[in-house]
């Protein structure tokens, strides 16, 4: 189903203001460069406003007002701490709407996703965030020696387009909370709730040079935060090709780099599960946000006698989905993010088609009657094998793949074939079963049984998913150096 009425959010003020501004030690400032890229709204294909691509000389000056602010900021109580986090997660609240208006407007996710999950996932971290940090300990005694932890410094932060909101949060929260200071790259392509979200960190009353907003390409700012030698840590979330670059810029200067790379998350469906419960439930979440989240359950991974009747199951929930402008309260799957995701998605769909999977619905193309706009037909792939692309490449688009499995262990097998180790999914009419298969699956989260996620656990994956950890206690941990102090006891 499509629907194709349409009325753009306004653009929010602060981004009308400052959209071409960088924020570097308390004040929003001009910019070293001239050169400006425009945010193209995905829905129109038409700009909604220009920003300002900063260079390494602002990246220097961020990095210079951040390394001024660290050693009065490192210093200040838990309680001092605690207090700034509850003022930014109230200036949040009040300007929840303003974020989600701005994320439709930069990255195309529906309105309805905005207001109900993506500008509500980064205020619930910094919630998150707090309460773990109000029963941290930041020293422990082991036998006749103090344990301190310590802030490890200036980190530089690079965040994706995908959930720019969430992702912000996830690694600002932490590194304020245990006394870092901070330089925030968000992606160039969905920067707009960047500004947003510097004008409640402003409104908060986060003191100058701890917090740095600089707007910028991967290639230039990415590239010089890695490099840069009075930068700490890296925390990046985005494409292996970006994180594999910013790993070698970071080693010469031996940072710490933790990353998040990415997954091709397997659904397994056992046997004994309910096989239409299990599939309505899942397929749902999968096309959440089009499709575009990194741990989106897109290989589903079902008992191959039944394919047939999966196939069945899920192209009748997916035909009722509804594919159409954001701002439509209706809208289930809104348009992918940009020209270049679009086409990306495209030849795998057509890749998915030569190398024999069975279109069980949706296919290449716009859907009927959306001419304008990066929108994807919902698609479902069947009879899958799992050396095809479709099964092995992250595809972030509305795009399921099913793929038949002969017994439990070939379904283990399966899952675990794969480059990336993110989340997972297993369901099972028996429980203990489902987690003994959860067990062997080569993945840092796995849901059970339709288990939501926790958002005091740690979030992050094996092998190309990434190397670090995000999400209460353990994000606060990333952010943090041990320091021994032997003989410190009374």
């Amino acid at each position: 189903m499509t629907t194709t009425d349409t009325m753009a959010p306004a653009l929010p003020r602060v981004v009308a203001e400052h959209a071409q501004h960088l924020f570097i030690d308390g004040r929003w400032i001009e910019s070293a460069s001239s050169t400006q890229l425009e945010v193209i709204n995905p829905a129109t294909e038409a700009p909604v406003t220009s920003i300002v691509l900063g260079d390494v000389a602002d990246v220097d000056a961020a990095v210079a007002a951040a390394r001024r602010a660290f050693q009065a900021f490192s210093e200040t109580s838990v309680d001092e701490r605690i207090a700034l986090l509850e003022s930014i997660i109230s200036r949040y609240e009040a300007r929840i709407d303003e974020i989600a208006a701005a994320v439709t407007l930069e990255m195309g996710a529906p309105i309805s996703v905005a207001r109900a999950r993506q500008a509500p996932a980064g205020l619930g971290h910094f919630k998150t965030t707090l309460a773990a940090l109000k029963s941290f300990a930041f020293e422990e005694t082991l036998d006749n020696t103090t344990l301190r932890y310590e802030p490890i410094g200036v980190a530089g932060l690079i965040t994706p387009w995908n959930w720019p909101l969430n992702q912000t949060a996830l690694k600002v929260a932490p590194a304020l909370a245990v006394g870092c200071t901070v330089v925030l790259k968000p992606s160039e392509i969905a920067p707009l709730s960047a500004v947003v979200f510097t004008s409640i960190l402003e409104e908060a009353g986060v003191p100058g040079g701890v917090f740095n907003l600089v707007q910028g390409d991967g290639p230039t700012v990415g590239a010089a935060l890695a490099e840069h030698p009075d930068i700490d840590m890296i925390s990046f979330t985005g494409s292996n090709r970006a994180g594999a670059d910013i790993a070698r810029r970071a080693a010469d200067t031996f940072k710490r780099v933790s990353q998040e790379m990415g997954g091709k998350s397997a659904n397994i469906v056992l046997d004994d599960a309910d096989l239409e419960a299990v599939l309505m439930r899942d397929v749902a979440k999968m096309y959440v946000n089009s499709g575009q989240s990194c741990n989106a359950g897109t290989r589903i991974l079902v008992p191959r006698d039944r394919m047939d009747e999966a196939a069945a199951i899920a192209k009748g929930y997916v035909d009722k989905l509804v594919v159409g402008p954001p701002e439509d309260d209706a809208t289930n799957v809104g348009p992918l993010v940009s020209q270049a995701q679009f086409d990306k998605v495209q030849g795998l769909i057509e890749s998915g088609i030569k190398d024999g999977a069975t279109l069980v619905t949706g296919g290449a193309g716009r859907p009927e009657g959306l001419d304008t706009g990066y929108y994807v037909k919902a698609t479902i792939f069947a009879d899958a094998t799992n050396d095809m692309q479709i099964a092995q490449e992250e595809i972030f688009g509305p795009v399921l793949t099913l793929i038949g499995y002969e017994d439990e262990d070939d379904a283990i097998a399966i899952a675990n074939a794969s480059d990336y180790g993110l989340a997972g999914m297993v369901s099972s009419g028996d429980q203990e079963r489902a987690r003994r298969v959860a067990r062997r699956m080569r993945t840092g989260m796995v849901h059970i049984n339709g288990a939501s996620a926790n958002p005091a656990a740690p979030f992050g994956g094996y092998k190309k998913s990434g190397n670090g950890r995000e999400g209460g206690e353990h994000g606060m941990r990333e952010f943090l150096e041990v320091k021994s102090l032997f003989g410190d006891v009374s």
